[in-house]
């Protein structure tokens, strides 16, 4: 027996049957609603309810963060749109044309945070048209923070069930 077989015996290299797979969905998503474009939600709680420095704080990595993800967006519009659809489109057809449970779980990772990525863009060029201070800022960020939210849960919900689905499939079968 050699390494790669031991190692394949160790891990189980199914991605839906696999629990790191889940951990990585749950901190993925934990991450994402509570890093509001790149704001910990708990300092946006606090400038909501003290204002002062901790208002003063998250204008200013509201500022940077969305001047950041906007300038990157307006200088390679064109090479991230083709290269995200590019790469979507062969997990996608890898995943589903081609079956390959591995490919499956990253398009299920990824597609719903390509989503995020672009509802990111929105609320950016929205507190960058205006809504760039006060009580404004804090409630345009709460409102990608909710929406973000929802695309998780639709997501968690959607790979839930087809992993699920995907395991009592592959078990029947042996």
């Amino acid at each position: 027996m050699n390494v790669l077989d031991t190692v394949f015996e160790v891990i189980d290299m199914r991605s839906f049957s696999n629990l790191w797979f889940w951990i990585a969905l749950a901190v993925l998503w934990s991450s994402t609603s509570h890093w509001v474009l790149g704001i910990p939600h708990d300092l946006i709680q606090r400038a909501r309810r003290e204002g002062g420095q901790a208002l003063s704080d998250v204008e200013d990595l509201a500022r940077i963060n969305t001047g950041r993800l906007l300038h990157v967006v307006d200088q390679g519009r064109l090479m991230l749109v083709g290269l995200g659809s590019f790469w979507l489109t062969v997990l996608g057809l890898l995943a589903f044309l081609y079956d390959i449970e591995f490919a499956q779980a990253v398009f299920l990772l990824s597609f719903p945070m390509a989503i995020v990525i672009m509802v990111s863009v929105r609320a950016s060029r929205r507190i960058m048209a205006g809504e760039n201070r006060g009580a404004a800022l804090c409630r345009r960020l709460m409102i990608h923070r909710r929406w973000t939210q929802g695309i998780g849960m639709v997501a968690i919900f959607v790979t839930a069930m087809y992993g699920t689905w995907q395991n009592l499939s592959i078990s029947i079968l042996h």
